[in-house]
């Protein structure tokens, strides 16, 4: 996949580009590789600067309206300056390393609606800068990830949808400045449940797992019973019955609140 355009700041005669990832499916705290490649044009043109980075369309709250924005978490520079010959290819490889927060797009093999997360070129040529179309990046479940959603799947919930909402999560190791997210629908057994809303927010060792249920304004809060944060080890989680201890924590809630 990639994109190719003549980025306006060189007028006529200028470079075109291409990106390339040549591993689009990654996991959190993976590596984005690909390749960029500038198309000389007719004339000389000087590259000041070249870049690629991950941007995610995230959800904004703004006074009584909602809004999408597209917000950069993370880029590197790629070497610096050089002159393009005309009809010159000059080719870039490139690891992006994707961060640990990173939200997942795919869940159990098939994209998540709403996750848009790539990668954006931007090429500097005669002190301007051109952005370049985004290149969709698949992000898997880390292993401890997939086994939490393992779990809700085997008690029966079934995903409704996910999104990225502007903001912090209190008492995480949260360091972008959204999170990710995903709603699951409660199956008939859990009867007086609506949903279950969960979120990821992980760091090369361990990973804050915040499940929430029945979101609505003013009815709950963090420190109540249908709150839940919990730390997994990225390493030992396998240790622990994910299933069962989801099971517990509903059923305990619901038996407090005759829900079931």
């Amino acid at each position: 996949m990639g994109f190719k355009k003549l980025f306006a700041s060189v007028g006529i005669g200028g470079a075109s580009v291409e990106t390339v990832l040549t591993e689009p499916n990654v996991v959190p705290g993976g590596v984005v590789q690909g390749e960029v490649r500038i198309q000389g044009g007719s004339v000389v043109q000087e590259i000041q600067g070249l870049s690629v980075g991950l941007q995610a369309k995230v959800e904004v709250e703004g006074g009584e309206e909602e809004y999408n924005k597209n917000i950069e978490f993370h880029r590197r520079q790629l070497g610096g300056s050089f002159e393009l010959q005309p009809g010159a290819v000059h080719t870039v490889p490139f690891g992006l390393e994707v961060p640990w927060e990173t939200p997942i797009t795919m869940f159990m093999g098939r994209h998540l609606t709403g996750m848009n997360i790539g990668v954006k070129t931007e090429l500097a040529i005669a002190k301007a800068v051109d952005s370049g179309d985004l290149d969709p990046v698949n992000v898997h479940p880390l292993p401890a990830q997939q086994a939490i959603l393992d779990a809700f799947a085997g008690l029966g919930f079934h995903f409704k949808n996910a999104d990225l909402e502007q903001g912090h999560i209190r008492g995480t190791r949260q360091k972008l400045p959204f999170y990710q997210e995903i709603e699951f629908l409660a199956p008939q057994q859990y009867r007086g449940l609506n949903q279950v809303e969960l979120s990821f927010v992980a760091d090369e060792r361990e990973m804050d797992v915040v499940l929430e249920m029945d979101k609505k304004p003013g009815l709950f809060s963090e420190g109540s019973d249908t709150y839940r944060s919990f730390t997994m080890d990225l390493a030992n989680f396998r240790q622990t019955d994910w299933t069962a201890y989801l099971n517990q924590w509903l059923a305990e809630v619901g038996g407090k609140r005759n829900w079931f």
